[in-house]
């Protein structure tokens, strides 16, 4: 996405050098980079909130595998407490 978002903002700027673009030009130009900018920021914080939604998953699988763990010694001692 970054490759993508460099080269339109330089083949803008060549685009203004060739032409000496006008100021409507130069802020068009501008606006199309704030955007690009804008979205490229909007897709690495939606990338950060994956992963951190992802590491949650895990650690959320391991809290439960844990407890699954302890419940079923706890069943077991359970159950040898109760043959005595």
């Amino acid at each position: 996405m970054k490759k993508i978002a460099l080269t339109l903002a330089a083949v803008s700027a060549l685009g203004l050098a060739a032409c000496q673009g006008t100021t409507a030009t130069n802020n068009a130009a501008d606006n199309g980079s704030d955007t690009i900018n804008a979205a490229e920021n909007t897709l690495e914080n939606a990338a950060a909130d994956v992963q951190n939604a992802a590491g949650n998953v895990n650690d959320a699988a391991a809290n439960l595998a844990g407890q699954a763990v302890d419940t079923t010694a706890n069943a077991a001692d359970a159950a040898t407490n109760a043959t005595k």
